[in-house]
């Protein structure tokens, strides 16, 4: 099971606690925001899903990144309609039948079926 604890340290800014790691999250902008961390989220999981992608498949992968972008919509409810994500190779060739390949293997990340697929979201006060 996945859990995180989330304290307010005050104001806009919130510190993060997942198993033994630490961090803060400030929506006025002084670090790293909500938003952000569901984009890190995303990123981070599709980054893993390329990695395991060219080790199962014995590719050569010495270096990538991944950028996500996404605006919010103008119109209620306020969210992101639409993702972005761009992986940059670092120069590493891959002939199109495996980066295909590639493509639809990453498609599996958990965070991504997770977004693809609408989770209900219950919140409850204690």
């Amino acid at each position: 099971m996945y859990h995180v604890d989330i304290t307010n340290a005050g104001g806009y800014s919130f510190k993060v606690k997942s198993k033994d790691y630490e961090f803060i999250v400030d929506a006025k902008g002084k670090g790293v925001t909500p938003p952000d961390t569901l984009l890190a989220g995303l990123g981070t999981c599709v980054g893993v899903y390329l990695r395991k992608y060219a080790e199962g498949a014995k590719l050569t992968l010495p270096a990538f990144s991944v950028s996500v972008s996404a605006d919010f919509s103008k119109e209620e409810p306020v969210c992101f309609r639409k993702i972005g994500v761009e992986i940059d190779l670092k120069g590493t060739q891959i002939d199109e039948r495996r980066l295909k390949a590639a493509h639809e293997f990453i498609k599996n990340c958990p965070v991504h079926q997770t977004m693809k697929n609408n989770p209900e979201v219950e919140i409850k006060f204690l």
